[in-house]
């Protein structure tokens, strides 16, 4: 069951939690490739200067503004993309970052899923896929099998030690034990419960 734009009209952080479990889906010249998010990071606002939208709105971030349920997809580095789902009520600007997947249907064998550019990679997401809507049959996502709250590990996010205190928030979920995921928690950072 495609996920519907009000499982994506909520906090960003009700979302991340969520989407473990849920499969993410790219469906485009007659290729169909399937992956069940295992690791999300959330991005709760203008606010949180983890954000993208932190500095302000740009051509780059306007997508972040809404309306929910769209893709935002950026390119890192110059060389990887990182694919998010943009959450909220319009004019929040807040995205989830899917960290990680487990490869489920369509795959290259061997195809590394472990982390945002992998994913993508692995996926075929591109900027081609930037502002998309999650409604559609090219993209989008599907309900999966719920985690138990056992299940799911949180710690700080990863990579955005340039926001300060915001980069120690809570904000990384996953999926304890999975070898998909995309970084362990590191002694110094330990994960909470």
């Amino acid at each position: 069951m495609r996920l519907p734009v009000s499982f994506y009209a909520r906090p960003a952080l009700t979302v991340a939690r969520e989407l473990l479990g849920a499969h993410l889906i790219v469906d485009e010249g007659g290729w169909r490739r399937v992956g069940r998010i295992v690791e999300t990071e959330a991005y709760v606002g203008e606010h949180d200067l983890a954000c993208h939208a932190a500095k302000g709105r740009t051509p780059r971030t306007e997508v972040l503004f809404g309306p929910p349920g769209r893709a935002y997809v950026y390119l890192i580095y110059g060389m990887y993309h990182c694919f998010n789902v943009v959450t909220d009520v319009e004019g929040v600007a807040s995205a989830v970052l899917v960290r990680a997947v487990e490869p489920v249907e369509g795959l290259p064998a061997g195809a590394r899923t472990d982390g945002p550019g992998k994913l993508c990679r692995a996926l075929g997401l591109t900027l081609a896929h930037n502002r998309e809507d999650l409604q559609g049959a090219r993209l989008h996502l599907e309900a999966g099998t719920p985690l138990p709250e056992a299940q799911v590990a949180r710690g700080p996010r990863i990579g955005v030690d340039y926001a300060g205190a915001w980069a120690l928030e809570p904000y990384r979920l996953w999926l304890r034990g999975s070898q998909h995921v995309s970084r362990p928690p590191s002694s110094r950072r330990r994960e909470r419960a």
